[in-house]
């Protein structure tokens, strides 16, 4: 992937799981990595398992003030960002029959508001020097409200129709936009849900497509490709009927919410 050699990325949420492993494959690609993510431990274990190459910076995305420092710090020390990767997330079930709107509310504040903040930090830099590439990671679970994932659901949906948006109003600006949108990958994030969830992807596999889309520079990209054309169907299909065939796997899913 020599598309990133030289370049600076971002990476939110760069700690564990997806985040960490795309550091390290941006490192070997070449690429100037600032790392941000709330767990200032991890920060350092992971700079130091990679030679104090990564320049990392401490920050809740929830916290605007805190990302905008964060940014600010990276570029002092290792220039523009070139590349954003709004990658920061949680998942918590929010199952009807136990609907707790703080849990809610959290999920939103991290997975949409999140994003947000951390755009909001790269932007002006971008548009000024007329170049610039801001990327989320969304999820297959954005297309459609599934069963006691809604607060996943509807902050996925917020981060697509905000990089829509972005990505109209941007091209004119010499700044790009991609949406990544996978299916179940395995990480700490879906460790409870272990053994539940079929077909789930491997984290090196997931982010190696993740990462050959940001360098293609990719509009919008979802895959497995199965699943994704299996959700967008359902989502066309009229509201019954979608209804019906989810209600299928409500026990399934409410199960795995149970056990999380």
């Amino acid at each position: 992937m020599n598309g990133f050699s030289g370049n600076v990325v971002f990476v939110t949420g760069a700690s564990g799981g997806l985040g960490s492993r795309m550091v390290r494959r941006l490192l070997q690609s070449g690429a100037n990595v600032g790392a941000i993510d709330f767990n200032s431990e991890a920060l350092e274990n992971l700079k130091r398992e990679c030679n104090s190459k990564l320049a990392t910076a401490v920050a809740d995305v929830t916290d605007r003030d805190s990302v905008l420092a964060a940014v600010t710090k990276l570029e002092g020390e290792i220039g523009p960002c070139d590349r954003l990767v709004a990658n920061a997330g949680i998942g918590i079930g929010t199952p009807a029959l136990r609907f707790h709107s703080p849990d809610f509310a959290k999920v939103i504040s991290v997975n949409l508001i999140g994003v947000a903040n951390s755009v909001e930090a790269v932007l002006p830099g971008m548009i000024a020097r007329r170049r610039g590439h801001i990327v989320g990671i969304s999820s297959l679970a954005s297309f459609r409200g599934l069963p006691a994932l809604s607060a996943y659901c509807a902050a996925k949906a917020g981060v697509n129709a905000l990089f829509d948006s972005l990505r109209v109003e941007l091209k004119r600006h010499g700044v790009r936009t991609t949406t990544i949108c996978p299916g179940w990958i395995r990480t700490p994030l879906t460790a409870p849900w272990e053994g539940k969830i079929g077909n789930m992807m491997e984290p090196d596999d997931a982010v190696e497509k993740i990462l050959r889309a940001i360098e293609q520079q990719r509009a919008f990209v979802a895959f497995p490709p199965r699943l994704a054309w299996l959700l967008h169907l359902v989502k066309c299909l009229p509201v019954s009927v979608g209804d019906w065939l989810l209600q299928r796997e409500i026990r399934k899913i409410e199960s795995m919410m149970q056990s999380t």
